[in-house]
């Protein structure tokens, strides 16, 4: 398995728009036994599964890894040059992002439409989710009693102005949740919601989600909105961090926002074959268990068994139903509100 890093997509991409006679023996596309991948993911578990993979069928896995957005802006470019023949993302957004651009081939596999729950994968077989990650509340056990939580509308309570921390509205993971309260509240309480948790905030946002957990743990707020496996892997690693925690599962009808991590068949496949074998192994008992194992995430199949003491403590919580591509189809709603609202 070879991992290149974001200079070798810039110059890969190049090499192929250009045309080179040499670029898919450069690339270790269209050959058969190579088959490369584009991932904006750098997790332990991916790098489990691309071996796994390898020792399953003989086949080099050849992953080029980038940031979502420009991993779909560069495969963008390159047209039908692209040398990807599966590209994975995080988030449900970037997934639409990329289905906008073309850049999927539908795939059409009994065994990825029987694992692959029907909301978590796209009704033309664009893509499929292979992982999920619940949007949780994270707040300190000794200044905020549990019961003042009663969902995501918590956050907006003037009870917690000056209170609340939150990454960016321009993250995506935000922009999704927001994304499926509209479809739950409507455009204008989704806005008000916004809004509310804009005038609660402690501190502008900033950072990543692992920083709105230390911000709780600091005493800078008292209440924070993450991501639940940012939290798994400081109370796995850093169990110090979250002492004095809790998290917050907001049940509240219709559920929890779960948002997914998700893999289609690059429209341009070199080996459109064997990227589906690939989508088909991603789902599998073996392959499933990699992302709750190695990287906290929940398994897009939920037959799947795993063993991972911090998950198991987190507990138990209903996931909201939406389907996944309602998050990319609201996506661009919910940037506006973000920014009515002053949500920086």
């Amino acid at each position: 398995m070879r991992i290149l890093p974001t200079i070798a997509i810039l110059a890969g991409l190049f090499v192929a728009a250009c045309g080179s006679p040499d670029s898919g023996s450069e690339m270790g596309a269209g050959n058969g036994q190579t088959l490369t991948i584009y991932s904006s993911r750098h997790y332990d578990s991916d790098y489990a599964l691309y071996e796994a993979f390898e020792e399953e069928t003989g086949v080099t896995v050849e992953v080029i890894e980038a940031d979502g957005d420009l991993l779909v802006e560069r495969i963008s470019a390159a047209g039908d040059r692209n040398p990807a023949d599966v590209i994975i993302t995080a988030d449900a957004g970037r997934l639409w992002r990329a289905e906008q651009a073309g850049l999927f081939a539908p795939v059409s596999s009994e065994i990825l439409e029987a694992r692959v729950p029907e909301s978590m994968r796209h009704p033309d077989g664009l893509w499929f989710a292979v992982s999920t990650r619940a949007r949780i509340i994270v707040y300190a056990e000794e200044r905020v009693d549990a019961g003042a939580l009663t969902g995501y509308a918590s956050l907006a309570d003037p009870a917690f102005r000056g209170r609340v921390c939150a990454r960016s509205s321009g993250n995506v993971y935000n922009i999704s949740l927001l994304a499926a309260l509209i479809d739950r509240w409507g455009a204008d309480a989704a806005q008000q919601w916004a809004q509310g948790v804009a005038a609660n905030f402690a501190r502008e946002p900033l950072g990543g989600d692992s920083d709105q957990i230390r911000a709780v743990a600091a005493g800078e707020c008292d209440v924070a909105i993450v991501n639940h496996y940012y939290f798994a892997r400081l109370a796995g690693e850093e169990p110090a961090v979250t002492e004095g925690l809790a998290i917050y599962w907001p049940n509240a009808e219709p559920g929890v926002h779960v948002n997914i991590s998700g893999m289609g068949v690059s429209r341009n496949a070199p080996n459109p074959e064997l990227a589906r074998q690939f989508l088909e192994f991603a789902v599998s008992d073996r392959a499933q268990r990699f992302f709750a194992e190695l990287t906290n995430e929940y398994p897009a199949v939920a037959s799947v068994t795993y063993e991972n003491a911090v998950l198991d403590e987190l507990g138990d919580f209903q996931a909201d139903p939406l389907a996944a591509t309602v998050l990319g189809e609201n996506q661009a709603e919910a940037q506006r509100l973000f920014d009515r609202a002053g949500w920086q």
